[in-house]
């Protein structure tokens, strides 16, 4: 089950003026489950995003990063779970633009003006015609207050879906951020995760809402890690409707891009806490580094040991584990005898080796916890970084060798 993560609540879920949502049963992949779903904007929304840095992206992220660069206003976004259309070639080339030109069709609008997004298995040929047929009753579903439905239609190998809603007060006017994700294996996301839609009715220009959706990336997504995989499907898109009449400036955009980034930590956190077969959740936190890359790259060097994730797995304290990924982050000028280890409130190492005053109960204590902290302090200069991470289990291994079945 989830790590202290619960499924989100439809009536929490608040609308976004001018951002309708509606979901369908295709069967692309298995019978009777919501598949399949568009997103319509109201004239005049804006929408900026970011995509997997994986050469093997799909062939989605590569349409709908053209049609962003085509300067066409976007009036719709459809997602499909089940298949990924990835390493599919010149056929699923023209897979996603027969399925944007369809959808467009269906709104009267231009096939540049849809954003096309796929997530499942990669390297099968995305069933088309299933998607096209599914369409007239995604659009009969539309409607603003759909976001829980929205979010079960775009799931995979998750347990449960991933929503969350935030209000806040700009110039006396009300103005709310609604997002989702979804994700729980093939997560190194060195952008966003593997699908992620946040909405606001503030308006934001274009160019303006690139920065805050790349700035937040950098925050929440750009910061989780389940595998160490980097998806071929990945993209983060950021929606601005601009219903509320507010509107959002270089000069006043602090507000709303602080509330925009904890919605996408939270729906970040929730990919980690929903992993493949996760039973721990691992903040890594970084402290007293020369830069955020080193920081990263030593948070990484232990979120992606098989031997630390196991050892948390196993709530067995074998914390040398950490301070060998440490060792080979790539840092080459680390002084070892300047850092010390902490786990949650423990000192487990300085000095170079074990701390004098550590106790391995103690240490037993911590790992028993679903929710643990592990604090590396650098000593090395004053930038820090904080990542999340989990554990890997039998059943991480029993879902991806079942995965296609």
């Amino acid at each position: 089950m989830p790590v202290n993560l619960s499924a989100p609540v439809a009536e929490y879920l608040l609308p976004v003026t001018g951002v309708y949502l509606g979901v369908a049963e295709a069967g692309i992949k298995q019978p009777e489950r919501k598949d399949l779903l568009v997103i319509k904007l109201d004239e005049g929304a804006t929408v900026a995003g970011v995509f997997t840095t994986n050469r093997f992206c799909a062939a989605p992220v590569t349409i709908a990063k053209q049609h962003l660069a085509s300067g066409e206003n976007i009036r719709a976004l459809v997602v499909n779970t089940g298949n990924a259309n990835a390493g599919t070639g010149e056929q699923g080339m023209n897979a996603a633009r027969t399925t944007c030109a369809e959808l467009a069709k269906l709104l009267g609008c231009a096939p540049q003006q849809v954003l096309p997004y796929s997530t499942g298995v990669i390297m099968e040929a995305l069933p088309v015609e299933k998607i096209i047929s599914g369409l007239p009753q995604a659009i009969a579903n539309l409607k603003q207050d759909n976001w829980f439905d929205a979010s079960q239609a775009i799931l995979t190998t998750d347990i449960i879906a991933k929503a969350v809603s935030r209000q806040v007060q700009i110039d006396g006017k009300s103005v709310t951020i609604t997002g989702m994700s979804k994700g729980s294996g093939m997560i190194h996301p060195n952008m966003a995760t593997m699908l992620g839609y946040i909405a606001t009715d503030a308006a934001i220009a274009t160019p303006l809402l690139q920065e805050m959706v790349s700035e937040v990336a950098n925050l929440s997504f750009n910061c989780i890690t389940v595998d160490g995989d980097t998806s071929t499907n990945d993209a983060l898109m950021l929606i601005a409707s601009g219903k509320s009449g507010v509107e959002i400036t270089a000069a006043n955009r602090a507000e709303l891009q602080a509330v925009i980034a904890e919605v996408a930590t939270l729906l970040a956190q929730a990919i980690v806490r929903d992993g493949e077969g996760a039973s721990k959740f691992i903040t890594l936190q970084i402290d007293g580094g020369k830069d955020v890359a080193e920081c990263k790259k030593i948070g990484y060097a232990i979120a992606h040991s098989p031997l630390v994730k196991t050892a948390f797995f196993a709530s067995d304290p074998n914390l040398g584990r950490i301070l060998a990924a440490i060792g080979y982050a790539g840092i080459n000028d680390l002084d070892v005898e300047a850092l010390k280890l902490y786990l949650d409130d423990v000192l487990v190492a300085e000095n170079g080796g074990r701390a004098a005053s550590y106790q391995e109960d103690d240490g037993k204590r911590v790992m028993q916890q679903s929710d643990i902290t592990v604090r590396v302090e650098l000593n090395r200069g004053a930038v820090n970084a904080t990542l999340w991470t989990c554990d890997f289990s039998y059943d991480y291994v029993k879902i991806n060798a079942s995965y296609r079945s």
